[in-house]
Formats: structure tokens, sequence, C-alpha cells
């Protein structure tokens, strides 16, 4: 297995258990609180990783990448802004509607860009 593919997959199982944990801890509401710290380092860890991809793979198409980056920020900001909505007993119905269309643009981009998977078509 090269480098690349290698990379590519932690930063996938990355953001896949981040979701998980995401979920998890939107159901559990406020007594989420250590599942929440663990979330945060997950945040991390798929910046990271992303970073990587990012500065590896932009000279092909610098602004899809660019875009994608930033969709990722937004998604990983929405995930935020429910758990710690929802913890304040505020309102996040627009936060997970945000964070649906979000990761949808998210994952559409990352699929398409490095491995030209269309899951429209």
């Amino acid at each position: 297995m090269s480098f690349l593919t290698s990379q590519t997959h932690l930063h996938i199982t990355t953001w896949v258990v981040a979701i998980v944990i995401f979920l998890i801890a939107a159901l559990m509401g406020k007594n989420s609180k250590g599942l929440h710290m663990v979330l945060r380092l997950f945040y991390v860890l798929i910046i990271i990783t992303g970073g990587a991809l990012f500065f590896k793979y932009q000279a092909g198409d610098p602004m899809m990448y660019g875009m994608k980056f930033l969709f990722g920020i937004l998604v990983i900001g929405m995930m935020e802004m429910v758990l710690v909505r929802q913890k304040k007993n505020k309102p996040t119905g627009m936060f997970w509607a945000l964070f649906a269309v979000f990761l949808f643009i998210t994952m559409f981009l990352g699929f398409k860009l490095p491995m030209f998977i269309n899951f429209l078509a």
C-alpha cells in the first residue's frame, strides 16, 4: 500500500469515526461532555490529514480542492454548533440542515476530485 492510499484511508477513517461520534453525542444530549472532547480531537485529526491531502493534490485543481477544504471546515463548524447549542437548550434545526448540506457537498467533492467518482450520475 502506497503512502498516498494509506494517507487517504486515514483521512476517511477519521471523518467516518468523527461523524459516528458526533451522532452519538447528539443523541446523548447534555451528558456527552467526554465524548464531545474526543470529537474535538478528531476535528484536529481530520484537519491535519485533510490538510496533508490538500497540499499533496492541490496542483491538479486548486480551486476545487480549496472549496472542498472550506466545506470540510464548515462541516466541522456545524457539528460543533449543533452540540454546543444543544447543551444550551437552543434550537439546532438550522445547523442540522446546514450540516447535511455541507456534508453532502464535501463528500461529493471529496469523491469526485481524486477518484473521479460522480455519485449523482
